[in-house]
C-alpha cells in the first residue's frame, strides 16, 4: 500500500496517539515512535493545542511530552474512530451491493437497465443508429410462483386497488392470491365446469364475476364474506367471457350479448 507524505504523517500520529491512551504501560513504546518520527510528536501536538484553546498548564514528563488524559469518555484517539468506521462502512457497502442486485433482478426487462439505472429511454436510437429493442416483456426470474389448482388455469385478473388476483381454472374453482406477497387466501367454489373468465369490479369494490361452460354468471363478494352473491342463468351455449364496463358505469358487466348490473351486494338484468 502506498501512502502519501501526509497520509503517513497522519497515520504515525494516530497510533501515538492511541499508543499514550493507553497509560504508562505503552508510554516507551510512544516515545520510540517519537523518536523514529519526530512529526508524529509534533503533529499530535498541534492536534492537543488546537483542542485545549491554548492550556499550557497540563504537567509534562521527562521526555517533554504531555501525558494524555484518559477519564473523559470523549477523548477517544482518532486511530480509534477510524478503525470502528471501517466496519461499518464495508457493512453499508454490502448492504447496497445487495439492493443493486435486487433492483438489477426486479427491473431486469426494463430497456436500457445498467447498474440500477436507465441508461436511455425506450426506443431510443443507439451509437450503432438502430433502434433500442423494446423489452416490454417480463424476464426471469419470476418473484413468485403461485399453485394450487389441480388442472390447467383459463383465467386470470388484478384488482384495480387492492394485492388482490382472481385465478380461474379448469377444474371448476376460483382460487385468491396475495400477488405481492405470493400468499395463497382462499378457494371459491360454486361452478360445476371450467371456469373460462374472472374479472373484478372496476369501480375498486368487492365484486369478482365470473362465467363458466356449466353456463352460468357468478358474482362473488370478495371484500366480506367471500360467497356467491347471485347467480345468473339464461345461455343456452358455453360463455367464454365476462367483462365489467368500465367508469361511470364501472358496476355493470357484459357478458355474451347479455348486460347486467350490481347493485347492493347484487346483480340484475339492466336489458
Amino acid at each position: 500500500m502506498v501512502l502519501t507524505d501526509k497520509q503517513r504523517t497522519d497515520l504515525h500520529a494516530g497510533i501515538y496517539e492511541y499508543l499514550l491512551s493507553r497509560g504508562p504501560a505503552f508510554a516507551a513504546t510512544a516515545e520510540a515512535l517519537a523518536q523514529a518520527d519526530p512529526e508524529a510528536r509534533s503533529s499530535n501536538s498541534s492536534t492537543d493545542n488546537s483542542k485545549t484553546d491554548g492550556n499550557d498548564d497540563e504537567p509534562s514528563n521527562s521526555n517533554g511530552t504531555s501525558p494524555r488524559k484518559t477519564t473523559p469518555s470523549s477523548a477517544t484517539p482518532v486511530l480509534e474512530k477510524k478503525w470502528t468506521a471501517v466496519p461499518r462502512l464495508q457493512k453499508r457497502v454490502l448492504e447496497l451491493e445487495r439492493q443493486i442486485s435486487s433492483n438489477q433482478r426486479i427491473h431486469a426487462h426494463r430497456a436500457g437497465f445498467s447498474g440500477g439505472t436507465a441508461s436511455a429511454p425506450l426506443d431510443s436510437t443507439t451509437a450503432s443508429g438502430g433502434i433500442r429493442e423494446r423489452r416490454m416483456l417480463p424476464r426471469p426470474p419470476a418473484q413468485h410462483s403461485l399453485q394450487s389448482h389441480s388442472s390447467g388455469i383459463t383465467a386470470l385478473a388484478l384488482h384495480p386497488i387492492y394485492t388482490l388476483a382472481a385465478s380461474g381454472s379448469e377444474d371448476g374453482t376460483i382460487k385468491l392470491w396475495d400477488h405481492e406477497s405470493g400468499d395463497y387466501l382462499r378457494t371459491l367454489r360454486g361452478h360445476t365446469n371450467v371456469v373460462t373468465s374472472v374479472d373484478f369490479c372496476p369501480k375498486g369494490g368487492g365484486y369478482l364475476v365470473s362465467c363458466s361452460t356449466d353456463l352460468s354468471i357468478k358474482i362473488w363478494d370478495v371484500k366480506d364474506n367471500f360467497v356467491c352473491v347471485r347467480t345468473l342463468r339464461g345461455h343456452d351455449h358455453t360463455i367464454s367471457c365476462v367483462r365489467f364496463v368500465p367508469p361511470p358505469l364501472g358496476a355493470v358487466f357484459l357478458e355474451g350479448g347479455k348486460i347486467g348490473s350490481v347493485e347492493g351486494g347484487g346483480a340484475e338484468a339492466a336489458a
